[in-house]
């Protein structure tokens, strides 16, 4: 960039955070909100508090310490402003996506630290894992919100709660109702509704797919191979009631049984080759085939069939077997195309996560608090939607482009 290059691009990073910052109130607290971005921008291998006030002309680390870690400011009005404005930005919105990821941590201070698996890590870690809501479109995407997930040994912990400043109101919960806060908190801000992405991780809980059913969310969820479905809507048998006794279940099978999402697939005809993305290599394509099911959890209790959904699975021709299996609650009438479209939209989030960590120091906070976590997750956020927005500026044709007087 040109030193003027460089000038115009600041102002426009004082015009964005003189909006967003404002809910965190007094002037001295958005300067510390507009130094903490600008020192999460900058070059440099780690985005915690001390090298960052080093490499910052104006970096008072005393003075960032405060402002992270004690200043008593709340985040949920930034993200709901960050959020209103970036979907405004990003008009082509493809679906929310919700995922998980882990921050490796030393010892058992920080909030939420734990030996846990982590999907981002691979591997069970001493580390703190976070839930998020993205939204998502062809080209780019935001951050809408975080929850830090607390094992029950935080939760049920008075002192290490008293410690780490969580809110009373605060208790466990597992990860996919933390996601469906998430969803729940968007909705409260008015943006339109997506379809919801997940993997099998959330897929795989038929809580989690009903609760998003009831709400009258449209999804595409990973689940895994043995998932049990009903190829066919099945017969409710007629059971003759008995003159004592429990009463029948709701629901007889007889000898009707579901098969596995695996099993269809391997006796499945049609499969159809599906492109979904150019790569640097060429387009990236596999096998696909769907159909419409109903899903069969519990059926040997006698729950009724679930509401018929669309089974989508991969089978790439080089694979000896189907490798992904998503239930999908789309329209019946649903495009093929449309459906590997959406699920393969989730490949954004590894980069999404990878440009928020190496680039931005997401895992890098080194203090131990809810607030501080939460402060400094909160200004990550800010500084990944403005270089975002500064990315499609500079693409060929691309509309936004704040004018001087942007509120």
């Amino acid at each position: 960039m040109t030193d003027v290059q460089l000038q115009r691009c600041r102002q426009r990073l004082e015009r964005f955070l003189a909006d967003l910052l404002e809910p965190v109130g007094r002037s001295e607290r958005r300067h510390g909100g507009d130094v903490y971005v600008r020192g999460l921008l900058l070059d440099g291998e780690r985005k915690s508090i001390q090298p960052m006030a080093a490499r910052l002309p104006e970096g008072n680390e005393q003075a960032m310490q405060q402002f992270l870690g004690q200043s008593p400011w709340d985040w949920n009005p930034v993200w709901e402003r960050l959020g209103r404005r970036m979907v405004s930005e990003l008009v082509a919105a493809s679906a929310w996506v919700i995922d998980d990821t882990g921050f490796p941590k030393q010892g058992n201070h920080s909030v939420g630290v734990e030996r846990q698996y982590s999907g981002t890590l691979g591997k069970t870690a001493n580390c703190q894992v976070a839930v998020s809501l993205h939204q998502v479109t062809d080209e780019a995407d935001a951050v809408l919100g975080w929850r830090l997930y607390l094992p029950e040994s935080w939760t049920g912990n008075p002192e290490r709660r008293q410690q780490a400043g969580i809110p009373a109101e605060v208790g466990f919960q597992k990860k996919w109702e933390l996601a469906l806060e998430l969803i729940e908190q968007a909705r409260r801000w008015e943006l339109p509704d997506q379809v919801v992405l997940a993997d099998a991780g959330y897929g795989d809980v038929t809580a989690f797919r009903e609760a998003l059913q009831e709400r009258k969310w449209a999804y595409a969820v990973g689940v895994a191979s043995n998932t049990a479905v009903w190829l066919r809507p099945p017969r409710n048998i007629p059971v003759k009631a008995k003159a004592t006794g429990r009463p029948a279940a709701a629901w007889h099978y007889g000898k009707q049984q579901p098969a596995s999402v695996k099993t269809a697939a391997q006796a499945a005809r049609g499969w159809k080759r599906v492109r979904w993305r150019e790569g640097s290599k060429g387009w990236l394509h596999a096998r696909y085939w769907a159909a419409r099911v109903m899903p069969a959890h519990r059926f040997q209790d006698g729950k009724p069939p679930g509401k018929e959904v669309w089974l989508l699975v991969e089978w790439p021709a080089e694979e000896e077997e189907p490798i992904k299996y998503f239930l999908c609650d789309l329209a019946a009438n649903c495009s093929l195309r449309r459906m590997v479209k959406l699920v393969r939209t989730r490949w954004r989030m590894e980069q999404d996560y990878l440009q928020l960590k190496d680039e931005l120091g997401l895992d890098h906070y080194e203090g131990r608090s809810w607030q501080g976590w939460h402060h400094h997750v909160t200004l990550v956020m800010v500084a990944y939607a403005f270089l975002t927005l500064e990315t499609q500026r500079h693409k060929k044709n691309f509309w936004v482009d704040p004018a001087e007087d942007t509120p």
